[in-house]
């Protein structure tokens, strides 16, 4: 086979550093900043907080000077970059000025973002029941074997895992070797912890664990025992009828009445199917949304701020600065000396190609909010959900000149704060629907009517799909009916025959 040379030409398009450095930023919420910024501090020792720079939010909206792609390429360390070391630009005077920033206007006070916000102190679902097992007479053994099941039991409170399962984990985990009755047999036992219901398999056996305990607390009251008997034949023998709605199927088999049947599924509707929902906290993150921006009514008009309660000041450290100011004066540089300074100037470029893309980060966050608030205007100054134009993120990319993956990071990761409450942006997207007129509306109106004629329907007779289809084509919005459920399920609203009501 004969070798050959040839020439070709070929476009490439890469990505410097810092543009992928903000794209990663990008995408981090303002709850997680700081934690982002405190881990760059400890990487980069060039880098450091000041908390003693303050520049208006105005600032952040100037357009930022865009580095070379050769201002990214980290040294490596030849002869020639040891003998031609440039540190006259690293040693300029107020050359720190370049991380003075605030994202913040300090006319409204009552949006400072510095205040502590009010975390509860709760304790988790897990302590609760690792509490409740300390409570117990057992043996080491059965107390290790205890404690596997309780660390197998999810978040909503439910034992997904098999016996079996478990009893492999003890004995490759615990080196403890049980038996599946045995481990029954303690599963059995957590049941009986608080809340009712945990440790259970299924809905099922959790809505049972419920009815059983209610059971045992109201043997006294003759009457509700008698409902509680019903309830729990109703759970164990048609249970699929049950999570169907087939009443009728319920009603024969249970041999009851109109009225009997009607207090007895307002029973087990009050049941808890998470039982482990509710207590504790999971997740303060999850718990508690920490909004990216705030928008303000000042009289009819439209304020926008962004939150940067996690963003604070930073700048080149001085340190670093000053070490290389004693280089440059120095007469005597040996190679130890100059792959030192080729450190610092690593260092100290890193820092600023990290000021720079939280810099641009924020630039990017108001420009992108801007152009959502101004397309949404009326929505923000009303809070009326019909009020919502038709919006894509093409439309948004278009009027800040980004590219549709960046408002997409943007939109599916924050959050903005208005005085009708708390929404996530990606909320005021939506397709546009036709009317009879012609007139392009926002599906998210479309989506709010549908809401609002299943709210007021009556419960024993609900809207089919059909009905709702007809009802909306009479306001004149063009739409089939297959367009209909999808909306509703999107809506997460069952269909007519789950919603109907005793």
């Amino acid at each position: 086979m004969a070798l050959s040379q040839s020439l070709q030409q070929k476009l490439l398009q890469k990505l410097s550093p810092q543009q992928i450095q903000l794209m990663k930023l990008l995408q981090v919420p303002t709850a997680n900043l700081e934690t982002r910024i405190k881990e760059e501090l400890e990487e980069n020792p060039a880098l450091e907080l000041d908390e003693d720079k303050h520049e208006d939010a105005d600032d952040i909206k100037d357009e930022f000077t865009e580095a070379s792609e050769a201002e990214y390429e980290e040294a490596d360390g030849s002869e020639d970059e040891y003998e031609n070391i440039d540190v006259s630009e690293y040693i300029q005077e107020g050359d720190d000025e370049v991380a003075d920033y605030k994202m913040r206007d300090d006319n409204y006070p009552e949006e400072d973002e510095n205040r502590q916000l009010p975390y509860k102190s709760e304790t988790s679902f897990y302590e609760t029941l690792i509490d409740q097992l300390g409570l117990l007479k057992l043996e080491d053994r059965e107390h290790t074997i205890a404690e596997q099941i309780v660390g197998s039991i999810d978040e909503d409170g439910y034992l997904r895992r098999d016996t079996s399962a478990i009893v492999d984990d003890l004995a490759f985990r615990q080196n403890i070797i049980a038996t599946e009755k045995e481990v029954e047999g303690l599963i059995k036992l957590i049941q009986q912890f608080d809340p009712p219901g945990v440790a259970a398999r299924d809905l099922q056996e959790c809505l049972l664990l419920q009815l059983y305990r209610l059971r045992e607390e109201s043997a006294h009251e003759e009457r509700y025992s008698k409902l509680l008997e019903v309830g729990i034949r109703a759970i164990t023998k048609y249970f699929e009828e049950f999570t169907k709605k087939h009443y009728e199927k319920i009603q024969r088999g249970l041999n009851i009445n109109d009225d009997q049947l009607k207090q007895v599924m307002q029973l087990i509707i009050r049941l808890n199917p998470k039982p482990g929902g509710n207590v504790g906290e999971i997740n303060k993150a999850e718990s508690y949304v920490v909004p990216d921006f705030f928008i303000i009514n000042n009289a009819g008009k439209l304020e926008l701020t962004l939150n940067s309660r996690n963003a604070p000041e930073l700048r080149i450290s001085e340190g670093y600065r000053d070490m290389l100011k004693d280089y440059d004066r120095g007469s005597k540089k040996d190679k130890r000396q100059k792959e030192a300074v080729l450190f610092i100037k690593q260092k100290i470029d890193s820092a600023k190609w990290f000021i720079d893309a939280i810099k641009q980060r924020q630039h990017t966050l108001l420009g992108t909010m801007d152009a959502i608030m101004h397309h949404q205007y009326e929505f923000f100054l009303t809070g009326d959900e019909t009020e919502m134009r038709p919006m894509i993120l093409k439309d948004i990319a278009e009027k800040t000149s980004l590219d549709i993956s960046t408002v997409s990071r943007v939109a599916n990761s924050k959050f903005v704060q208005t005085e009708f409450g708390t929404y996530r942006l990606k909320f005021f997207f939506s397709e546009s629907l036709s009317t009879d007129s012609g007139e392009e509306v926002s599906t998210r109106e479309v989506k709010k009517i549908l809401s609002d004629f299943i709210g007021g329907e009556d419960k024993k007779h609900p809207l089919s799909d059909e009905r709702l289809t007809e009802l909306l084509q009479e306001k004149g919005y063009n739409i089939a009916r297959r367009t209909v459920a999808k909306y509703r399920e999107q809506l997460n609203i069952p269909v007519a025959r789950l919603r109907k009501e005793l």
